[in-house]
C-alpha cells in the first residue's frame, strides 16, 4: 500500500479541529464587522461631514494601501511568530484603530484610522489560512476555509444591525467603540485554547493522526519570498487575488451607498436587505468549499475539483450585470445575492490552491503575498469608483458589468497560468 493510498484509510476522528475553525469563523466575523461599520454609516458621515464620493474613495483608498502594504508583512510575521502570538496581536492592533474612528473629524483624519486598521486585518486571511494548513488534511481544508471565511458574511450580517441600533441611540461615535470592542473577547478565547495540533491537551492520538495523515514531513524554517515569486503557483494566486477581489471590496463598501442613492433606504432601512445579501454570501462561502471538497472526495483530483467549483461560482455572479436596471429593491437584493454568494464560494477555493500547492511553512507568506494583489488592486479602483460615481451623478451601471464578468476572466487567467495544481517543493 502506498503512503497516499494508506493516508485515504485514516478515518476522521475527534472535533477539537473544528472548534479551532469555530475560533477562526469568530475572527473573521469581528474584522468584517469593523470593517464594515464605515460603509453603512456612508450616508450619515457624507451628510454630517460634507464627503463627496470621491472623499469616501480616498479613505478606502488608505485602508486597501495599508492591507496592501502589510500583507507580506503580516505573512511573515504569521510565519515567524506563530498564529497564537501573531493573530492574537494583530486582532489587538485592528481592534484599538477601529475604536480610534470615534476621534477623527476630517476625512483625513478618518483615512489615517482606515490606515491602521487596514494594518492590525492584514494578518486576519494569512493566520486563518496557515491554521488551516496545520490543523487539517487536505481534503477538508476547502470546507474549513469556507466555514471560516462565512464569518466574513456574518460580521456583514451582525454590522447593519449592530452599528444602526447603536449609532440612532448613542451617536455615529460610539458605534466604532462598540464594534471595536468586540475583538478584545476573541482575544482572551484564542489565548486561552489555542494551541499546535501536537501541543492541544484535548487533541487525540486518532485525530492527530488524522490532522497528519497526507501531510508528509516538511522542513522547518521559513520560505524566502525569492523562491515563492519564482513560483507559477505563487503568481497565479495573486492575479486571482489582484482581479476579483476588488469586486468584494466594491460591495463591502458601497452597497449600502448604492441602497441608499437607488432605493431612498435611510440608517435604519438598510439592515434587513444587508442581512439577506450577506446571509447570501455566507451560504455561498460554505457551498463552495463543500463543493470542491465533495468532488475531491468522489476521488476528482485537486485540479478538477477546485476550478469546477471556481466555474460553477463565476457563473453565478454573472446575474448582478444588469443590476442597475432593475427598479424595485427586493429583485435587486435577489440579484445582488448571488454576487455576493458567488465571490465567497469563489474565494473559499481560491485560498485553498494556496494550501493545495504550498508546503504548511509556506502558505501564511504566500497568502500574504495574494492579499497584496488584492488589496493592490482594490486600491486602484477605491478612488476610481468615487470619481466615476461623482462624475456620472451616481450612474452604476457600467460598476455591476464589470463586476459580473470579473470571475470568468479571472478564471481563465489562473487556468493559462496553472494548468494543474501541483505540489511544489521549496
Amino acid at each position: 500500500m502506498t503512503k497516499s493510498e494508506s493516508a485515504l484509510n485514516v478515518q476522521p476522528a475527534g472535533r477539537v479541529r473544528w472548534i479551532i475553525c469555530g475560533l477562526l469563523f469568530f475572527a473573521t466575523t469581528v474584522n468584517y464587522i469593523d470593517r464594515q461599520v464605515i460603509g453603512i454609516l456612508k450616508p450619515t458621515l457624507e451628510r454630517e461631514l460634507g464627503w463627496r464620493e470621491s472623499d469616501f474613495g480616498w479613505i478606502v483608498f488608505a485602508f486597501q494601501c495599508a492591507y496592501a502594504v502589510m500583507m507580506p508583512v503580516a505573512g511573515r510575521v504569521i510565519d515567524w511568530l506563530g498564529t497564537r502570538v501573531g493573530y492574537a496581536l494583530a486582532v489587538v492592533v485592528w481592534s484599538l484603530a477601529s475604536m480610534s474612528h470615534a476621534i477623527a473629524r476630517t476625512s483625513l483624519q478618518f483615512a489615517a484610522a482606515r490606515f491602521a486598521l487596514g494594518v492590525g486585518e492584514s494578518a486576519n486571511f494569512p493566520a486563518a489560512v496557515k491554521t488551516v494548513a496545520d490543523w487539517f488534511p487536505k481534503r477538508e481544508r476547502a470546507l474549513a476555509t469556507g466555514i471560516f471565511n462565512s464569518g466574513s458574511n456574518l460580521g456583514a450580517m451582525v454590522a447593519p444591525l449592530l452599528v444602526p441600533f447603536v449609532a440612532v441611540r448613542l451617536g455615529w461615535r460610539a458605534a466604532f467603540l462598540v464594534t471595536g470592542g468586540l475583538d478584545f473577547v476573541w482575544v482572551a478565547a484564542w489565548l486561552l485554547y489555542f494551541r499546535k495540533p501536537s501541543d492541544h491537551h484535548g487533541v487525540s492520538k486518532a485525530e492527530l493522526a488524522y490532522i497528519d495523515s497526507d501531510s508528509g514531513e516538511e522542513p522547518a524554517g521559513g520560505v524566502r519570498y525569492a523562491s515563492l515569486l519564482t513560483k507559477r503557483a505563487a503568481w497565479a494566486f495573486v492575479t486571482g487575488k489582484f482581479v476579483t477581489d476588488p469586486v468584494w471590496w466594491f460591495y463591502l463598501f458601497w452597497l449600502p451607498g448604492f441602497l441608499h442613492a437607488s432605493y431612498g433606504l435611510n440608517l435604519t432601512q438598510l439592515g434587513p436587505p444587508l442581512v439577506v445579501i450577506y446571509l447570501a454570501a455566507d451560504a455561498g462561502s460554505i457551498a463552495g468549499g463543500w463543493l470542491s471538497s465533495h468532488l475531491a472526495a468522489r476521488g476528482w483530483t485537486l485540479n478538477r475539483a477546485r476550478k469546477t467549483a471556481m466555474l460553477v461560482c463565476a457563473a453565478c455572479a454573472t446575474p448582478v450585470i444588469p443590476l442597475a436596471f432593475v427598479g424595485s429593491l427586493w429583485p435587486a437584493v435577489a440579484l445582488i445575492c448571488f454576487g455576493t454568494a458567488a465571490h465567497q464560494g469563489w474565494s473559499a477555493n481560491l485560498y485553498t490552491i494556496a494550501s493545495d500547492t504550498f508546503p504548511r511553512r509556506a502558505v501564511g507568506s504566500v497568502v500574504g503575498l495574494g492579499g497584496l494583489g488584492g488589496a493592490v488592486g482594490g486600491m486602484l479602483v477605491a478612488p476610481a469608483v468615487g470619481y466615476w460615481l461623482d462624475f456620472s451623478h451616481g450612474s452604476y451601471r457600467p460598476l455591476f458589468i464589470c463586476a459580473g464578468m470579473t470571475y470568468l476572466i479571472a478564471l481563465s487567467i489562473i487556468h493559462v497560468m496553472l494548468p494543474r495544481l501541483e505540489r511544489i517543493e521549496l
